[in-house]
């Protein structure tokens, strides 16, 4: 009988398990549990407890676990040999805190999430302690952002001091579903790992070390309540054997160190070396790209993480992304075919209109009160077309330009999250990033963790599957939906890129191109290559 190996994937609404079956190159099982609807027991709207203030975002860990012992349970009776599952790994959110008591009991009922922004207070006192954002790039490699964990754990502290009294152990979540695996209260085991870690603001991603200024101004006892940061390629441990015997699972089956849903997303499309760009287009958009040395942005701005293979993982997010375009769409109640259609009607660089989407302020470049702004629009200009194409080369050019700044060149974008479905969109980022852009099918970080679990797994028992195999086996590019850049369009997008980089510039009060010279240039160039009636 063939082996089996598992990925969950415990993101912010819901949680899901992928088994694949290297042997035969199959994927054998996809599950899913949503927990607003699938436990409502826990009252979350979009994976999140309601009403606790503004910009406050937590919800129970206890749901996850639920959640993940659901999808163990479901295995059997969907007709997988569970006891064939050999490994399984975890890809946890990151950025969350979990804390846990003497006994292995939360001591806080709610773990902060990745997208809680109540710590800003907490970020200024931390970049402040340890003498400005050069100093805290040199001790952490990352800006302090209330998306980190770092400056969580400190408002836990000042905010609710009893509370953080009783913590013993700090765990992000996907370290905690780990614990609890490998037997929780009864013997679990409790680490981190250098991908999910990095995320943290307080461990340094190029020296592998905990910050001695950042926990200091945190907390000088914090070094006690934080476990080892053992290597990601390697298990932590067996199923717990309560567990394994509740679920039909082998007591043999081993736990591998797991990561956060960027470092398995990366595995999950295929992006484990130099030269692939994986892009998610979410609510937010994120890229990602591996490399083999480190990378701090002098800015703070791009993210310096690990990867889950002993690599790293430099990783651009922008807050305005699918949630502006569901905006536009819902104000002219357009289907995503009838948005791409309209785009259609229109010219590429939009006769010189602009957006600057900056709509939610903006996290790439790092501008909270940032407001979009719409230059070259005449009074006329306001049919839903316009508005459509100025839209979607808005996103996509906020994050190419974000994206910049990476010290790649990268030969293929492979595309995940809902607007990779759209041929307007999949065409747009390959003409703006004038790079091959390709949709990648499959449930990604899930996918990635059960790739991740079987390469572990294969080392320790002296097989020879490499992550690149193991990958090209399951990693499914579609084909059919590769997009390639126009080359009548490339000037076009060139100057473009220009031109909204120093629209971005003038606003934000840095020297910089004539954005009014540059649109002459823009339409001067559609002019002449036949793109623009005259």
């Amino acid at each position: 009988m063939s082996d089996l190996f598992a990925g969950l994937d415990v993101s912010t609404q819901s949680a899901k398990l992928v088994v694949i079956e290297p042997a035969s190159g199959t994927v054998r099982h996809v599950d899913r549990v949503d927990y607003d609807h699938d436990l409502p027991r826990y009252g979350t709207v979009g994976g999140a407890v309601p009403g606790l203030g503004e910009g406050v975002s937590e919800a129970d860990p206890l749901m996850w676990l639920e959640a993940v012992e659901a999808l163990l349970a479901r295995m059997r009776p969907a007709g997988i040999a569970a006891d064939r599952v050999r490994c399984l790994s975890v890809s946890g959110q990151q950025h969350g805190l979990v804390t846990l008591d003497a006994d292995g009991g939360l001591a806080h009922p709610r773990a902060k999430l990745w997208n809680d922004v109540s710590t800003a207070e907490e970020c200024r006192i931390l970049t402040d302690a340890v003498g400005g954002l050069e100093a805290m790039l040199a001790a952490v490699g990352n800006s302090q952002r209330p998306g980190y964990t770092a400056s969580k754990i400190l408002h836990l502290r000042r905010h609710e001091p009893e509370r953080y009294a009783c913590v013993r152990t700090v765990l992000l979540p996907h370290n905690h579903v780990n614990w609890h695996l490998t037997g929780g209260r009864d013997g679990g085991v409790a680490v981190m790992e250098p991908g999910d870690t990095s995320g943290m603001a307080l461990w340094h991603p190029a020296t592998g070390q905990w910050s001695q200024p950042v926990i200091e101004a945190i907390d000088p006892d914090l070094p006690g309540k934080l476990p080892l940061v053992l290597p990601s390629d390697r298990t932590i441990g067996n199923l717990a054997p309560a567990l394994a015997a509740r679920f039909g699972l082998s007591p043999a089956c081993r736990v591998d160190a797991g990561s956060g849903d960027n470092m398995y997303g990366a595995v999950g499309t295929g992006n484990v070396t130099p030269g692939v760009l994986t892009v998610s287009l979410g609510t937010s958009g994120t890229a990602y790209t591996v490399l083999t040395e480190p990378f701090v942005d002098p800015s703070g701005e791009i993210a310096a993480f690990r990867d889950s293979t002993g690599h790293h993982l430099p990783l651009v997010c922008v807050s305005n992304m699918a949630g502006a375009y569901e905006v536009v769409r819902t104000r002219f109640a357009l289907t995503h075919a009838a948005f791409d259609a309209l785009v259609q009607r229109t010219l590429p660089g939009n006769d010189g209109r602009v957006l600057v989407p900056w709509f939610v302020g903006e996290r790439t470049p790092d501008l909270p009160l940032a407001r979009p702004v719409a230059f070259g629009f005449e009074l006329d200009a306001s049919e839903p077309e316009v508005l459509c194409r100025a839209v979607l080369e808005g996103l996509v050019l906020n994050l190419q330009a974000g994206c910049s700044r990476l010290p790649i060149e990268a030969r293929e974008i492979r595309l995940t999250g809902g607007l990779a479905n759209s041929p307007a969109w999949r065409q747009a980022m390959a003409d703006v990033f004038a790079v091959e852009t390709v949709p990648v099918r499959g449930e990604g970080a899930a996918l990635g963790a059960a790739i991740h679990a079987a390469w572990v797994w294969s080392k320790e028992a002296g097989r020879a599957w490499t992550l690149g195999e193991l990958c090209a086996a399951f990693v499914q590019p579609a084909e059919s939906r590769r997009c390639r850049p126009i080359a009548r369009h490339r000037e076009i997008y060139a100057v473009l890129r220009r031109l909204f980089r120093a629209l971005t510039d003038r606003v934000r009060g840095l020297p910089g191109d004539d954005p009014l010279a540059l649109r002459r240039d823009l339409l001067r160039l559609t002019t002449a290559t036949g793109t623009r009636e005259t």
